[in-house]
Order: structure tokens, then C-alpha cells, then sequence
């Protein structure tokens, strides 16, 4: 992911903002992807506004693996586990501009969550193409892009991508105001 396209850190203050949850509440976004005992990923978990949440939503048999391309976001996330003692149930990722590094978790994961994040990305093939094999068969990524910096029309390459890299689109979500899809191994 590239650095100049990244979200600063003192913006992840605001994206954590308890606020956020009147319009886009995690549980209820995530409610019919995330079960007990599976094992889901964040992609861009910046300060865990999807994290922490996903880690109550797997339960203690289940492990969230947060991604992000910021420590400071990363040690934030961890701090705020920690406190609702859900620490032990995520893995933090640092992962670099031209990598998610996450080629060790090859068919282990149940779903990907990439929220607002796809349009940061300066190689949208490259992206999809490392997330595609550490999901399991038929495995789901839920993608969701701002409008205020996503077209329709980007969207539609963005999910043309994913297509030619093995993604078959299954639904578009409403989330509010998000471009969203479901995606399948």
C-alpha cells in the first residue's frame, strides 16, 4: 500500500469515533459474515473500529488477524484489546507498501474485510491477488468504498479486478454511504 495515499494517523482518532457506529454500526455491517470460532482478517484495521468488534463476534475459538501499513495505528488497536480483553484474539499485522504480507495464512481464512481501503492501494490486482488464496474455498471478502472518493464507475473496475483475479461477486450490501460488494472464492 502506498504511504502517500494512506490515511494519517490523527484521522484514525476520528474513524474510531464511537460516533461512527450511529451510521455504520460493525455488528449489524458484519452480523451476517462473522460467526464463532471463525477466523476473519481486517484489512486497514487502522485503531480496530472493525476489529475489536469482530474479535467479540468470533468468540474465544475464533481469530481476527488485523493488517495494517501504520504501527501507530497497530499499537492503538492492541491497547484498546487489551482493555476489553479481546487481546489474545488478535494478531496484528504490519504490512509494507508493496505487500499485505499475509501469504502464511494460504486457505485459513473465512473472511476478509476491506473497508475503505481498496482506493488507498496503488496495485488494486496485486491487492486482490494476495487476499484471493489465504481465504478458504468458498471463503468472502466484503469490500465497501466511500463514495466521496469511490465512483460508481471505479467501483466497477474495482470489481472487474477482483473478477479476473477469481472473486465472483454474490451481493452488494447496503452500507451507508458505501460502494459495497460481497465477494467469493
Amino acid at each position: 500500500m502506498a504511504e502517500n495515499h494512506v490515511c494519517p494517523v490523527w484521522i484514525g482518532y476520528l474513524l474510531a469515533s464511537p460516533l461512527r457506529k450511529l451510521f455504520q454500526n460493525p455488528e449489524k455491517i458484519l452480523a451476517p459474515f462473522v460467526k464463532k470460532g471463525m477466523t476473519v482478517m481486517d484489512i486497514g484495521s487502522a485503531m480496530g473500529f472493525f476489529s475489536i468488534p469482530m474479535a467479540k463476534m468470533v468468540g474465544s475459538n475464533g481469530k481476527v488477524v488485523s493488517v495494517d501499513l501504520q504501527e501507530k495505528m497497530l499499537t492503538s488497536l492492541k491497547k484498546k484489546a487489551t482493555k476489553a480483553g479481546l487481546v489474545n484474539r488478535i494478531e496484528t499485522r504490519l504490512c509494507q507498501n508493496d505487500t499485505l504480507a499475509i501469504d502464511d495464512f494460504e486457505e485459513k481464512i473465512d473472511l476478509v474485510l476491506a473497508f475503505a481501503v481498496v482506493h488507498e492501494v496503488p496495485d488494486t490486482r496485486a491487492f486482490f491477488t494476495e487476499i484471493y488464496p489465504v481465504l478458504k474455498k468458498g471463503g468472502t471478502l466484503l469490500v465497501a468504498e466511500p463514495k466521496g472518493h469511490v465512483s460508481d464507475n471505479d467501483f466497477k473496475v474495482t470489481l472487474g479486478i477482483a473478477n479476473d483475479a477469481g472473486f465472483k461477486l454474490v451481493d452488494n450490501p447496503g452500507i451507508h454511504k458505501s460502494r459495497t460488494a460481497v465477494l467469493q472464492k
